[in-house]
């Protein structure tokens, strides 16, 4: 990924990131229609993840992405394959959001399908998440994921969520997970957005508060435990060859993102170059179309 190119580019919501080969069989599911097209495009989700191997990284993005984009192949070629564990874990995960309780018991047998497998054990976190299920019932899942992958991005992520005080948690609780994450987190991991995925969350509640929180969020970024982050972001993922994790471009969204609310022009200018103009939901959909947010954030 080339941070310091600056070539312009028109943004487009892309949920496929930088992943080619994935975009190149979201473009194939669009197209299906009728049992020989579908029969292709099953089969080309059946490549994608197997030549996705045991890259868990990107592995949970691919199935995530397709999730959405696919549920009723996912669906069809569970009906086919049964038994195999990437069309149990596709399946499952189009489900999730529908029905969540159903999508446990598909987690389960994908799972036992490929025990090496963090992604089964990451797609249980989120079920539970969306049951509003107490801590106990999260605890021996997220030793399962740390067992298997300890720094792997979308599980970090949907604890975040769920210790926020929208949901399960309080701000108290969320500070001490940030804090512990942090303070034994490895250069380079794909967890590495978390606390600035957790200072932009922060920053949206001051926001959607009202009163003089709301007022306050324009000097949010120059404060002292919150400015560093950025300053950290700006030196690690600038170095060669980094960041290179599945979701690097939505990480550098957010970058993006907090350095144009920081008013760092310059700075942002450099990110947003970076990105290629590909556009992740979140943040830049919090207070509009995402689409239109980024570009005009971008030519700010």
């Amino acid at each position: 990924m080339a941070l310091f190119s600056r070539r312009q580019q028109t943004p487009r919501l892309a949920p496929e990131l930088d992943d080619t080969a994935l975009g190149r069989v979201l473009r194939g599911v669009a197209s299906s229609r009728g049992p020989g097209p579908q029969d292709l495009a099953i089969a080309q989700l059946e490549q994608l993840l197997r030549d996705t191997g045991d890259d868990w990284d990107r592995r949970c993005h691919r199935i995530t992405v397709l999730a959405e984009a696919a549920p009723a192949l996912a669906r069809g070629w569970r009906l086919r394959r049964p038994r195999d564990p990437d069309a149990l874990l596709l399946h499952a995960w189009s489900e999730l959001p529908t029905d969540p309780l159903a999508a446990t018991a598909a987690f389960r047998l994908a799972a036992e399908a490929r025990p090496s497998d963090p992604t089964p054990w990451v797609g249980s976190l989120a079920a539970l998440r969306l049951l509003a299920r107490p801590s106990a019932e999260l605890t021996p899942v997220w030793r399962e994921i740390r067992a298997r992958d300890p720094w792997h991005r979308e599980a970090h992520l949907q604890v975040l969520g769920y210790l926020s005080p929208e949901e399960r948690g309080s701000q108290a609780t969320l500070r001490d997970f940030v804090d512990d994450v942090v303070a034994t987190m490895p250069y380079g991991v794909p967890t590495q957005c978390l606390p600035l995925t957790a200072a932009v969350r922060q920053y949206h509640r001051d926001l959607d508060s009202g009163g003089t929180r709301a007022v306050g969020a324009g000097r949010y970024w120059s404060q002292s435990l919150v400015a560093p982050l950025l300053d950290q972001a700006l030196e690690h993922w600038s170095r060669p060859g980094h960041p290179r994790h599945a979701a690097a471009v939505a990480d550098l969204g957010i970058l993006a993102y907090a350095l144009a609310r920081a008013v760092r022009t310059e700075d942002a200018a450099t990110v947003f170059a970076a990105t290629g103009a590909l556009v992740a939901p979140w943040p830049w959909g919090h207070d509009g179309d995402p689409v239109e947010r980024y570009a005009y954030w971008s030519r700010t």
